[in-house]
């Protein structure tokens, strides 16, 4: 198939090159980049896309995605698109009404902030589901909604004791009231029903089709095991790959069991050779350092506060102790690992730089490890991204004074730990390597709504906190980032952490590269920054294949 993408503003993957281009691609790859009418010539075959301007870019790649979740949410009670607790409890009772015959409601997404102290209680749920247990995980998947009916399933009383890696949110009684934090999400989801193959399957597809109406080509799935009630969803992959169904590079990071050691890196070895094929390769491993903040469980170097500014005895959870975190990180390095991190305390950030600084400089190198969300990072550690080639990933969206920011985060944190917070800005002028996801679905994969916030530190759409002048807040605004440096790690940085520079020389616009391309409805970079985040997607295309195009209102 050959297409002459015409009249084209471009986005090379690493530098705005401004209007009036063409691009030619054929058999998957391009073949031409240059000026209107010359370098890309017009061959008599080609089928020609003329964009008027618009932008046509490399696809966003998702470095931190968990696409089969996301789509088994949209599958069942999706919470995802509501906002408050009347809107949620109507939500639920709409879905068990609709669906009689399932024995438990499952689903998910809502927002802490809906809720007094981010805390749901039972009683809500109990009042629309008496009879079936509800376990409904938040937005950001630490932590779950549950019924009485789903505690009492789990034998989950005043009597049962905290788990080690989480926390049952209780009365002054010490009854549990319906929220669960973490590893106690665990004592019930052990008794969830299983999905099928089947329920996966369309789950991944549902998410693949999503994903590819955002402009979105590739991605890295951040959990591929069992977790948060979720199986292992390997086998999904391997059988998409075979298949062909699934269109996208995916790599999947392989789970870290937390209550093992190093003796599970043999198995994660096995799993990589069993499954890696077609479009998927499981060459990075997921390990979870400690928690969010919002619920207190993000790992601090100091106390978190208490609504008055005092310090509390609670610094969150490492869920590796540094000795752990050292021994895993090394035995999966020198076993050809990415090691890919979810680090959002400046405690578990410090743990995990700690633990990459301690193995050998040169597979360090080619591992291209990384680091995720990076809320809370102490100054000190900004530098050593850089100097250790560990590779930021950042999950931009979040970098706005949102009310889970205003309410759940800056009390507890204090002035001087609010300011170290996604501090995107000082990484990328201290020369580290930025890469970027969605996390998604803990909030939208849309990579233009994150590429709005990480550069003007506002979320488009949102009117947030306002100035003296009426205008929106930004937060923390030195910490922006310019729009290409923005558009470079949503493209061409997360295609690296995928090691597709290497596989295909995807992630850039230039000849030779995989055709995988997104055009826009127009071109961000010659309007407002305030307008970022109404750009759309007009079309997906992968290997020179369109995989999404936009229906016309």
């Amino acid at each position: 198939m050959t297409t002459l993408f015409r009249n084209a503003a471009l986005f090379d993957g690493h530098r705005y090159r401004g209007p009036g281009h063409d691009v030619l691609v054929d058999a998957g790859r391009v073949v031409a980049v240059g000026g209107a009418g010359t370098g890309a010539g017009s061959p008599a075959r080609a089928d020609v896309v003329d964009l008027a301007g618009a932008l046509l870019a490399p696809g966003f790649v998702d470095a931190h995605v968990h696409p089969v979740q996301g789509g088994l949410e949209r599958m069942r009670c999706d919470l995802s698109g509501l906002d408050t607790r009347e809107e949620y409890v109507a939500a639920v009772a709409a879905y068990a009404a609709a669906h009689p015959g399932e024995p438990w409601i499952l689903g998910g997404g809502w927002a802490m902030p809906a809720f007094p102290g981010g805390t749901p209680t039972a009683v809500d749920l109990d009042a629309v589901v008496p009879d079936r247990p509800v376990f409904l995980p938040n937005r950001d998947h630490h932590g779950a909604w549950v019924n009485s009916r789903a505690l009492e399933v789990a034998g989950i009383d005043r009597h049962t004791p905290d788990p080690a890696d989480g926390r049952i949110e209780r009365d002054a009684e010490g009854r549990p009231t319906g929220t669960l934090h973490e590893g106690a999400t665990a004592l019930v989801s052990r008794h969830l029903p299983p999905s099928t193959d089947a329920d996966y399957l369309a789950a991944l597809m549902s998410g693949q089709a999503y994903l590819h109406s955002l402009g979105v080509t590739g991605w890295q799935d951040a959990i591929v095991g069992a977790y948060s009630g979720m199986d292992d969803t390997s086998a999904t992959y391997t059988a998409a790959a075979a298949s062909g169904d699934l269109r996208s590079d995916v790599v999947g990071a392989l789970w870290w069991e937390r209550q093992r050691g190093v003796e599970q890196v043999a198995d994660l070895v096995a799993r990589r050779e069993a499954m890696s094929g077609g479009r998927f390769r499981a060459t990075s491993v997921k390990i979870m350092q400690d928690g969010v903040a919002e619920n207190g469980t993000a790992a601090l170097g100091a106390p978190y506060l208490d609504r008055c500014g005092h310090a509390t005895d609670n610094t969150g959870h490492s869920f590796l102790s540094p000795a752990e975190l050292r021994a895993a990180v090394a035995a999966l390095d020198a076993a050809g690992f990415q090691v890919h991190v979810h680090a959002i305390g400046d405690r578990g950030v410090r743990e995990a730089l700690d633990a990459f600084e301690a193995t050998d400089p040169a597979t360090r190198a080619e591992r291209r490890h990384h680091l995720a969300h990076l809320q809370v990072v102490h100054p000190d550690d900004v530098r050593r991204f850089a100097a250790l080639g560990v590779a930021a990933n950042v999950q931009a969206l979040w970098a706005c004074l949102d009310e889970q920011m205003v309410e759940l985060t800056l009390p507890f944190l204090g002035e001087e730990r609010s300011r170290w917070q996604y501090p995107f800005g000082d990484l990328h002028r201290a020369g580290a390597r930025l890469v970027a996801g969605s996390d998604w679905p803990v909030s939208t994969p849309d990579p233009l709504q994150a590429i709005h916030v990480a550069v003007n530190r506002w979320a488009h759409g949102e009117d947030g906190p306002a100035g003296p002048g009426g205008d929106v807040v930004a937060f923390l605004p030195e910490q922006a980032l310019a729009l290409e440096t923005a558009f470079a790690a949503y493209t061409s940085g997360s295609a690296w952490i995928n090691h597709r520079d290497r596989l295909d020389g995807a992630g850039v616009v230039a000849p030779g590269a995989a055709a995988d391309l997104v055009v826009l409805d127009r071109d961000p970079f010659a309007a407002p920054a305030a307008e970022i985040g109404a750009t759309r997607v007009l079309s997906t295309w992968i290997d020179g294949e369109q995989v999404h195009q936009q229906r016309n209102p």
